[in-house]
């Protein structure tokens, strides 16, 4: 599952280099094939809702049949703090066993008057593998990094009070 936390990572960086200047995030799917070569697909749809849907219905169909596939989509999390935004990244490895998790990535949009914020990360859910949280935010943070510009968002944007 590392992999597939790494690429999770990669797109949890791009979806939050995407949020930060404002607005929600049109859904996004990202995955890799068996030869290693990764794409990405926006998800428009007049209504967000339809995009996160047909992400979905991707990864529980896999029609491109990926080795793994992230689903990067803006929602709400309850914090002790109250509704906030996040970024809810479903993640799958299809092979050699199919298993998934999910993550939320809290973040504070830049109309707050504090401005943007990003949150630490949350497991929300495993299916299919026992979870070590720690080795799997390793890799996630490895697939951060990766990802240059968000990255660089995410860093200098980070508030670890929730």
């Amino acid at each position: 599952m590392e992999q597939s936390a790494k690429l999770a990572g990669f797109f949890a960086a791009h979806g939050i280099w995407c949020v930060s200047e404002g607005g929600p995030l049109v859904p996004m799917l990202a995955f890799e094939r068996p030869d290693g070569e990764r794409k990405m697909i926006r998800l428009v749809a007049d209504q967000l809702e339809v995009g996160v849907e047909r992400g979905r219905q991707w990864l529980a169909e896999n029609p491109e049949g990926a080795t793994r596939a992230v689903l990067v989509i803006d929602a709400y999390v309850n914090l002790p703090s109250g509704k906030t935004d996040a970024l809810l990244i479903e993640a799958v490895r299809f092979t050699p066993d199919h298993c998934s998790f999910t993550m939320a990535v809290p973040y504070r949009n830049c109309e707050n008057p504090a401005g943007f914020a990003v949150y630490r990360p949350k497991f929300v859910d495993a299916s299919g593998f026992e979870l070590d949280a720690s080795q799997l935010a390793q890799a996630f943070f490895l697939g951060v990094d990766a990802h240059e510009k968000g990255a660089e968002v995410w860093n200098s944007h980070i508030d670890e009070s929730q």
